[in-house]
Order: structure tokens, then C-alpha cells, then sequence
């Protein structure tokens, strides 16, 4: 799991936003051929009251807020502290995270539940924020070492 340094957990939530999206499909297209909305014609207030709307907004979701992740991953990666062990665990943290955010919005989607969980994602992605910054030079880590 920790072979790969940070290129895993990229893998692995690419691979959990091609499931969401596959679920999208799988609830989308029946729920607009039972409401008999055509694909184009539909608005927005119409495909928001479809019960299946909470799969597509956790879809989008996990197109915005995990590219920071992506990034991060990345840079940490080229920057020769992929293969810390608190970086890898940060980043399967986020993993995890995003991965029961996700089954929280597309099921029962209680969102204070919802925002204790981004907020814990969020504050990984900060710790590995800070991390690449020290790895840049950005923030002098000799503060750590004391």
C-alpha cells in the first residue's frame, strides 16, 4: 500500500469517482425515463428533483475540491516526499474520507455528518499543503526539529 508513495491513493480515488459515475448512470437514466425527461430537454429545477440528484452533486463534488489533492499528491511526489510514510497516510486518510463522504451524500445525506467529513478532509488537505510548502522551501520546517 505504501510502495507506490503517493501515486496509490491517486489511483484509488480516481478510480472511486469512476464508480460514482458509473452509479450516476445506473440511477440517472431510469429515474428520467420514469419522470419521461429526455436527456437536453430537462432543466436544472427538474433534474435537481429527480431522487437520485444527491449521486450527481457527490459526482460533482468530486470534481472540484480532490484536484487540490491531485496537485498536492503530485507535487509532494516530485518533490522526493512521496515516500514519507506520514504523507501516504495523509493521503489514503483523504481516500477514506472522500470515500465515506461520498456513501453519506448518495444515501442518507445528513449534512451535518456531511460537513464533519469534509471538514476532516480538509484539514488533510492542509497538513499536506503544509508539507509540499516545507518541501518547496516556502515554510522553514527547522521549527520541528527543536
Amino acid at each position: 500500500m505504501y510502495q507506490h508513495g503517493m501515486i496509490a491513493p491517486v489511483v484509488a480515488l480516481v478510480i472511486w469517482s469512476l464508480l460514482m459515475l458509473v452509479w450516476l448512470y445506473v440511477t440517472r437514466i431510469p429515474a428520467m425515463s420514469k419522470a419521461k425527461l429526455k436527456p437536453g430537454d430537462a432543466t436544472k429545477a427538474q433534474m435537481e428533483a429527480l431522487p437520485v440528484a444527491n449521486v450527481a452533486n457527490n459526482y460533482n463534488h468530486l470534481m472540484e475540491q480532490p484536484t487540490l489533492f491531485y496537485a498536492l499528491c503530485f507535487a509532494l511526489q516530485m518533490l522526493g516526499a512521496g515516500d514519507n510514510p506520514i504523507n501516504i497516510g495523509l493521503a489514503w486518510a483523504y481516500v477514506a474520507l472522500r470515500v465515506v463522504h461520498s456513501l453519506v451524500q448518495a444515501t442518507v445525506n445528513i449534512i451535518i455528518i456531511r460537513f464533519f467529513i469534509f471538514m476532516l478532509a480538509s484539514l488533510v488537505l492542509f497538513a499536506l499543503a503544509f508539507h509540499a510548502a516545507i518541501g518547496v522551501g516556502m515554510v522553514d520546517a527547522s521549527f520541528l526539529h527543536q
